[in-house]
């Protein structure tokens, strides 16, 4: 068996590379760890102590909704920028080490959204700036760009797209705007 098949069969399993986690524990630093579901997005800072791992520091996307008023999706590359913003916020942590379990390490996703959050929020973790999204992915340009060009060129489309946008009171072209106020907020907040 391959080494790469090796890897996709033990990440279906769901089982922990115990040889990675030791690695990682022997660094000594607390662990960033990043789960990704279709709604949401969570993270956790953890140390290891002997009786099992001790969250320092926890926020989900939740909190973005209900502290600062989050309308839109909380699951995607921006959320996750401010995600990270608010965890550096919230975490008397200065340095860590991602942690991604038996995930895939894709460049540009949320996961690294979540990281580029936190390392310009003031904590070092290790990592290259090629795996960040681009900076108008992170202040949601993208989705304003295309929200524009789709509203102009098919409307159908683009209420059936932005249904969840529009029904919590948000217009997707102004997704760069919400997110500079929130952000500005997060940075605010201690």
């Amino acid at each position: 068996m391959s080494k790469q098949r090796f890897f996709k069969n033990y990440r279906r399993s769901g089982k922990t590379d115990y040889n990675m986690r030791l690695s990682l524990l022997k660094s000594g630093k607390p662990r960033l760890i990043v789960r990704l579901s279709s709604r949401n997005i969570t993270a956790q800072i953890v140390e290891y102590v002997p009786e099992g791992d001790k969250v320092l520091c926890g926020v989900s996307t939740q909190s973005l909704a209900k502290e600062y008023g989050w309308k839109g999706p909380r699951s995607n590359i921006p959320v996750g920028y401010l995600l990270g913003l608010l965890m550096a916020k919230k975490t008397d942590v200065k340095e860590a080490i991602l942690d991604i379990g038996t995930r895939r390490s894709i460049h540009h996703s949320k996961l690294y959204a979540v990281v580029k959050g936190l390392i310009d929020g003031g904590v070092h973790i290790p990592a290259s700036d090629a795996v960040f999204p681009s900076e108008d992915r992170l202040n949601g340009e993208h989705v304003k760009a295309y929200a524009e060009m789709l509203k102009s060129e098919n409307k159908e489309k683009y209420d059936k797209l932005f249904s969840g946008y529009l029904a919590n009171g948000l217009k997707p072209e102004d997704m760069p705007s919400v997110l500079a106020d929130i952000k500005l907020k997060i940075i605010g907040a201690k």
